[in-house]
């Protein structure tokens, strides 16, 4: 374990974590907000402090990133920057536990958007930027920020994109780590600045028009109003469900785009499913709790893309539907958005693939002597990528089952913990009954808030960062 290099970089990422607060300083001065401003004041001192003393004390010989160093980063960095982001919140007053905090901050880092406020109105406007900033930081990946920015890392920091980024499969989109990670995050702003655009045009206040698309972005779902997007007009909720369902698509797609290379991305396999699944459960939903053909149309699309993309903004209280239309809102959030996208959940990639092994594996009991490979993309799916698969779903349903079992000596219903356990897992935010789209989470103990911010931190990272990281093997030094 390249100890130096670990703590090295985490002491960048806290002088970029007190850079980033500047944006809601800015926002308090703005708003005249003094106790706010006084709250980031100083978080940021206390991060440039820590940041400093790692950067200088510990310098590292080389800056070679392996596997484990890679996983060990992403996992400490993570679960740090969570720490730091919710001391605003408690200096401020505004969430006086440290544990809401935490979990309040966990949710916005991982793009979750389970919230523990009962009145999120009340909070300054310096406290919602910065909530709703979360989710943009995160939703990319913090990391992938700091390799976009921070010279000398070497390019074997693709193991921190590896580690970071959601999806089966994580590669570079040209030679250089870095340089990928520069790329994802100019498209990824461009999107998030055109959404802006788009929704300031249709009337929306400036303010709301920016965190609300830091929400989008980052497929996050933090409103800013109680009944989060109900009370925009219909354009503007029709904005905003397009551009949950482009940041739900894989960002490679994108820069294919860019360099003119449209056939991989009109043959891609992975964004047919995902708007096949969007299509079918938008009209089961539409026809389920039919109103008016229009309002229909546009709740049902609005509520499939912000659970299938793990954004969990709502523009009505889906735990009121018929039983049919909650019973596909649970599996769209199993099931989540694209690989290489912002979105959580298992990915659309990994279910098809899982579908194939499956029939695959049917097929050979018919068949023992055949040859039936998978394919996937047009490509041949190595044994390699479906048993790693296959494997990573079996430990995705043991986390969710854990989860659901700890936090199970709470005084509710089946619906509302298991709900909460699969959605703040797959990074969606609201769930049924006591956890629905209307309620928060702020009835749950210390200990099952704790449990859950877990889930959400294992759920975005997928499993292995935070297992290797907490394993006591990782840490010798060999």
């Amino acid at each position: 374990m390249n100890f130096k290099m670990v703590f090295n970089t985490i002491g960048k990422v806290c002088n970029i974590e007190a850079i980033l607060m500047i944006l809601p300083v800015i926002t308090c001065l703005i708003y005249r907000e003094w106790s706010s401003l006084f709250a980031f004041l100083i978080t940021m001192a206390i991060l440039l402090a820590l940041g400093t003393f790692l950067t200088l004390c510990l310098r590292p010989k080389d800056h070679i990133i392996f596997a484990k160093e890679g996983f060990t980063i992403v996992a400490l960095v993570w679960l740090l920057v969570s720490a730091f982001g919710a001391l605003p919140f408690v200096i401020s007053g505004f969430i006086p536990s440290f544990v809401d905090a935490f979990f309040e901050t966990v949710s916005g880092f991982t793009t979750t958007g389970a919230s523990i406020l009962d009145d999120v109105e009340a909070l300054s406007h310096g406290m919602l930027f910065w909530r709703s900033f979360t989710h943009f930081i995160g939703g990319m990946g913090f990391l992938v920020f700091v390799m976009a920015v921070i010279p000398n890392l070497s390019d074997r920091s693709i193991h921190i994109m590896r580690a970071e980024m959601p999806g089966p499969v994580v590669g570079k989109i040209v030679p250089k780590a870095k340089d990928t990670a520069k790329i994802l995050y100019l498209i990824y702003i461009v999107m998030t600045a055109l959404e802006f655009v788009l929704l300031a045009l249709g009337n929306m206040p400036i303010f709301d028009s920016i965190v609300l698309s830091f929400g989008t972005a980052g497929t996050g779902g933090f409103g800013i109003k109680a009944d989060s997007i109900a009370s925009y007009s219909p354009y503007c909720q029709w904005v905003i469900a397009v551009f949950m369902i482009l940041f739900g698509i894989n960002f490679n797609l994108y820069y294919l785009l860019l360099i003119k290379r449209f056939k991989p991305v009109f043959k891609s396999s992975e964004l047919h499913c995902y708007f096949a699944v969007i299509a079918v459960a938008s009209a089961a939903i539409a026809i389920n709790t039919f109103k008016t053909l229009s309002l229909s149309i546009r709740e049902s699309v609005f509520q499939v893309a912000s659970i299938i993309t793990t954004t969990g903004y709502s523009t009505v209280d889906f735990d009121k539907w018929p039983v049919l239309s909650k019973s596909v809102i649970l599996v769209l959030m199993m099931l989540g958005a694209c690989a290489g996208s912002t979105g959580g959940g298992l990915k659309v990639s990994r279910a098809a693939i899982l579908i194939k092994t499956a029939r695959r594996e049917f097929k050979k009991l018919i068949h023992p002597h055949a040859i039936n490979n998978v394919r996937f993309e047009d490509k041949t799916v190595e044994e390699e990528t479906t048993a790693g698969i296959a494997t990573y779903f079996g430990l995705y349903m043991v986390c969710i089952l854990a989860v659901f079992l700890l936090i199970s000596f709470e005084p509710f219903d089946i619906e509302t913990n298991l709900s909460a356990a699969i959605s703040c897992f797959n990074n969606i935010g609201p769930g049924l009954a006591k956890v629905g789209p209307s309620m928060s989470y702020s009835a749950y103990s210390n200990f099952t808030k704790l449990v859950l911010s877990a889930a959400m931190l294992l759920g975005r990272l997928e499993i292995y960062p935070l297992i290797i990281a907490f394993t006591p093997s990782t840490w010798l030094r060999k």
